[in-house]
């Protein structure tokens, strides 16, 4: 009988040390990639096509169990209802790392606000594994949704899927294992079904990868800047006509037409930005050009580092990697 890495879900082998799920003892519990991952912060990238992803999606849809889709509250997607595409089980938002956001910003508000789209979801909640946030209360509703003995936890990569299963192992169960984590992309790469109970088993999902994330297209260091490790201070600055913004070497906003206006980022702390007089800064206008029209109080989302709140109607040039993705919504906040 095969067996399965206990961090990643992928099957164990022997023989061949380029291919995932190496291990030179079958015996062990865990493969190479997520033994050097645990214990030397060694990420070895592993590609695999969405369509493999989107197959585990819909084995998931074939059943009638609850699923918990977790999204990254400073990435919420453009579309939250892309997911029911693949699922149409009973579903609850889970959007976890609160503990970046602001203290300031109450959870009610981010509620109210996903729950004006019109969204399909049996319940919302805010939740913080780092630092074990409403995750009684998550419990509670995973008890009174769930319709058999199995839970699926689905989202995109790098969401805190696998972190907050090991949140819910550590309070509630006596299973001694731990799902690999790491700031990667496709860390999990097949489903884990852990035990918690007689009445409950999580089975964690591998991450649709979003093509057009930033963390795809940065190095690991890189990568370790642009995920926020505490609560972001928002950065506030005033522009007008002719000035720009360079954010750290990942992107650039020229202010092209507009009054004067406000811009507050969020995002890491870690990444540097500067205001320069856009007609003498020629620094990262070899990146892709794309010219946006901003409307009153609107967001500029760049997945995977973060959002900018424009409060007023701007036209404005983004430099950034060609491959990178961006939208604008309602603001958040």
């Amino acid at each position: 009988m095969s067996k399965k890495c206990l961090g990643c879900g992928v099957e164990l082998q022997d023989e061949n040390v380029t291919l995932e799920g190496y291990t030179s003892n079958l015996e062990n519990d865990i493969c190479n990639r997520c033994f050097r991952m645990k214990n030397y912060g060694e990420y070895q990238i592993v590609t695999k096509s969405n369509d493999e992803y989107i197959k585990i999606l819909e084995d998931v849809n074939n059943t009638k169990d609850l699923v918990l889709y977790i999204v990254d509250i400073l990435n919420i997607g453009k579309d939250l209802k892309e997911i029911r595409k693949y699922i149409n089980n009973k579903m609850i938002l889970v959007l976890n790392k609160r503990d970046v956001l602001p203290k300031s910003i109450k959870d009610e508000k981010i509620i109210s606000y996903l729950k004006n789209l019109d969204l399909d979801f049996e319940d919302i909640i805010i939740i913080s594994t780092l630092k074990n946030y409403n995750i009684d209360e998550l419990l509670s509703m995973i008890k009174k949704y769930k319709t058999s003995k199995n839970v699926y936890v689905v989202g995109n990569t790098n969401v805190g899927k696998s972190s907050l299963i090991n949140k819910l192992m550590k309070n509630y169960s006596e299973y001694e294992g731990e799902l690999t984590i790491s700031p990667m992309p496709s860390t999990t790469l097949n489903k884990i079904s852990i035990k918690m109970s007689d009445d409950l088993i999580l089975i964690d999902t591998p991450g649709l990868v979003d093509r057009g994330n930033i963390i795809n297209y940065v190095d690991n260091s890189l990568l370790k800047k642009i995920n926020p490790k505490k609560e972001i201070k928002p950065k506030t600055y005033q522009i007008k006509v002719g000035q720009c913004l360079v954010i750290g070497d990942l992107l650039r906003i020229d202010y092209v037409e507009g009054a004067k206006n406000s811009f507050t980022l969020y995002l890491s702390n870690d990444i540097k930005v500067k205001r320069y007089n856009m007609y003498k800064s020629t620094l990262l206008k070899d990146l892709s050009k794309k010219t946006l029209d901003i409307n009153y109080r609107e967001d500029l989302v760049i997945p995977g580092l973060g959002f900018i709140k424009i409060v007023s109607k701007a036209k404005i040039d983004l430099y950034i990697d060609l491959n990178v993705s961006e939208f604008i919504r309602d603001s958040l906040i």
